[in-house]
């Protein structure tokens, strides 16, 4: 047996040891590819419960037709996400793929659902590569392009007034989309701009050079384990209420913040949702996951849950007939759906045009750390990639 098989792979749904390995009819079969261990395992989890919550919602169906979901754990190794997909195309013969957390198995495993016309509906990872020249017909982000929410908070940081920020952010592809995505509405001084180790969790000497910088901001994209350290580490190096430090909705997550605790309090970030967002959808989705998992949705689970109406609604448009290919394609770019971020569709890269919100780090009378919305910053923003799309 192989290691993916033997370690990762989990079939959630009806699929039985003898079954075909192609779909029956009325049934739908989605491939969960997620991080499921790791630093990066709350984000995959978020995105799994979110999912399967959506599914269980639903029916146990997507379109009206039998979900079979199969899950497995890519554990953040681009060889193994390969390995995977390849899994689920050739031997599970998925009709959807979703799940992927990190752009860089992303990359990796986009050419293969490519090959085989199989649609794959991302529930975060959205690199500026598949936005633009390498845009593709079966490639739809539920969530949002790489870029966005950082340029989000460097617009609000411009008009701010602050002249000179520290960058920081993982190395790997969305680490590099996000500072550009900062720095393309911020215009001031950079102060230092600083790629780590993916999935490092000692900050110190890092914190201490930014220190010796003397920024008047700091700006930090680190999501999941990585971003619970380095907040945690911001306060103990003495450093917090003396820098403002601002990040994107991922690394203030409430996948993570009951593990930083009170060092994230009142941190502002940006995002295209939040838990407290007033529309019906929301307003369910949150008391539903609430119920079921005992805990907050994160933006993660947000995006995963939409990943999830998008592909019903997109399977009621073709009455189940998930063989015609493009009359598919063509359900899914009319996102005809009730988004839990309110306000949803695509551009002609197959990535959303939404709006983006400034957020603020808050405990909640039930003393639950959660994130409440302060300000509109962007409405309708698309990306800047989708000049390069020939789609």
């Amino acid at each position: 047996m192989s290691r993916i098989t033997a370690s990762s792979l989990v079939i959630a749904g009806f699929l039985a040891a003898a079954a075909p390995s192609f779909a029956a009819s009325g049934e739908v079969k989605v491939g969960m590819l997620t991080t499921l261990s790791g630093p990066g395992s709350s984000l995959g989890i978020d995105v799994r419960d979110a999912f399967n919550l959506a599914v269980k919602n639903l029916g146990g169906s997507l379109g009206g037709l039998k979900a079979t979901v199969i899950e497995i754990d890519d554990q953040q190794k681009p060889d193994v996400a390969k390995d995977a997909a390849t899994r689920l195309i050739e031997k599970e013969k998925v009709d959807f793929a979703t799940g992927i957390i990190f752009s860089n198995l992303m990359l990796a495993v986009q050419p293969g659902f490519d090959r085989a016309q199989t649609y794959y509906i991302s529930a975060n990872a959205s690199p500026s590569q598949l936005a633009g020249k390498q845009c593709s017909p079966y490639f739809f982000s539920a969530a949002y392009q790489n870029d966005n929410q950082h340029e989000a908070m460097g617009h609000y940081v411009q008009a701010k007034g602050f002249k000179k920020v520290y960058l920081m952010a993982p190395n790997y592809p969305a680490g590099k989309d996000g500072l550009n995505g900062f720095k393309r509405f911020y215009d001031g001084a950079v102060a230092g701009e600083v790629y780590t180790t993916v999935n490092q969790l000692d900050y110190a000497a890092e914190l201490a050079t930014l220190k010796a910088a003397a920024p008047d901001a700091v700006y930090v994209f680190y999501p999941g384990g990585m971003g619970v350290n380095f907040v945690k580490q911001w306060e103990q190096a003495g450093l917090k209420g003396k820098i403002p430090l601002f990040g994107p909705g991922f690394t203030f997550s409430e996948d993570t913040l009951a593990a930083m605790g009170d060092a994230a309090l009142g941190t502002l970030n940006t995002a295209q949702w939040s838990p407290d967002l007033d529309n019906p959808q929301n307003k369910k989705f949150v008391a539903d996951f609430v119920a079921a998992y005992g805990r907050l949705p994160s933006v993660y689970a947000s995006q995963a849950y939409d990943a999830a109406l998008l592909m019903d609604s997109a399977i009621r448009k073709v009455g189940g007939k998930l063989d015609d290919k493009a009359a598919l394609g063509k359900a899914l770019m009319a996102a005809d759906f009730k988004s839990v971020r309110g306000a949803f569709k695509f551009n002609k890269n197959h990535f959303p045009i939404q709006d983006f919100f400034l957020r603020e780090v808050v405990k909640d009378a039930q003393g639950r750390y959660m994130n409440k919305k302060v300000a509109p910053i962007f409405s309708e923003r698309g990306d800047a990639y989708v000049g390069e799309c020939s789609m």
